[in-house]
């Protein structure tokens, strides 16, 4: 490597998926005007998205929230399931609060709607592409800060089936969310808090960090639920009650499946 070449940057690759063509040539055209940046594939569908990212990873996965098969929700999680290395910023035409906690959930680095100013959309880019998740911010929305404390109560009837696998709230974050849903200022956040506004916003990343492997360990959950009928059966075949595992087979399926569930969670926190 050459002296003069030696301090530049590795570019950051980006992929690109919006079901609207002129919308999707806009950000690849933004994007061509610039020295860091490198559109490495584009598509119109999530589904086909996701095939050519596990083929070829970028750095920076941009895809629509709105797709007619796969929504970017969806999408997200088997991406950040799979191809973990993957940043994902998803894009909506707004920002609905049950839309935008799917894409929270879904483990999304940001969420930005259409009509975003370009400059601000490479500094997104930029920031993401350095292990950032801008999505934080969207926690300080009231109605979102509401739907995470509905999101960890519902969770501990299943929390406790599952002996209490999933992760819960601290007192400390709980009292963070009841602040924002309260009042989401950050200057009104500090004083009723007591709080500086790095130790909030590390709150908000724990939260997040929660939020994720939850949604991740449910999907999990309700897949084995779904498929434990076929799951279970012996295959014998004869119509009877030896068709079925014993309970002690069942027992060492549920630990089996506790015990992957406790190492997905583990690679995710």
């Amino acid at each position: 490597m050459t002296p003069e070449n030696s301090w530049k940057m590795e570019k950051i690759k980006v992929f690109l998926s919006d079901p609207q063509v002129l919308f999707r040539e806009g950000i690849h055209f933004i994007l061509s005007g610039e020295d860091d940046f490198e559109v490495t594939g584009e598509t119109t569908s999530n589904e086909e998205a996701y095939s050519l990212i596990e083929a070829n990873p970028p750095n920076i996965a941009i895809l629509s929230m709105h797709d007619a098969n796969t929504d970017g929700a969806e999408i997200t999680r088997h991406i950040r399931r799979n191809v973990p290395s993957v940043n994902v910023i998803l894009i909506m035409d707004k920002k609905e609060p049950e839309k935008m906690f799917d894409a929270i959930k879904s483990g999304a680095s940001a969420c930005l709607t259409k009509d975003t100013d370009p400059e601000y959309l490479l500094d997104i880019i930029r920031v993401v592409s350095q292990g950032s998740f801008p999505i934080i911010e969207e926690l300080l929305t009231p109605s979102i800060a509401s739907l995470v404390l509905n999101e960890f109560e519902d969770l501990d009837t299943i929390n406790k089936q599952f002996d209490n696998l999933l992760a819960n709230l601290t007192p400390k974050e709980t009292q963070v969310l009841n602040a924002i849903a309260t009042n989401g200022q950050m200057e009104q956040l500090t004083d009723k808090l007591d709080m500086n506004e790095d130790t909030i916003r590390h709150n908000l990343r724990l939260i997040l960090n929660k939020l994720v492997s939850n949604e991740q360990a449910r999907n999990i959950i309700d897949v084995a639920q779904r498929n434990l009928p076929s799951v279970i059966r012996t295959g014998r075949g004869n119509g009877n009650s030896a068709d079925y595992i014993t309970r002690k087979e069942f027992n060492e399926f549920k630990d089996n499946l506790m015990e992957r569930l406790k190492s997905f969670i583990g690679e995710l926190t």
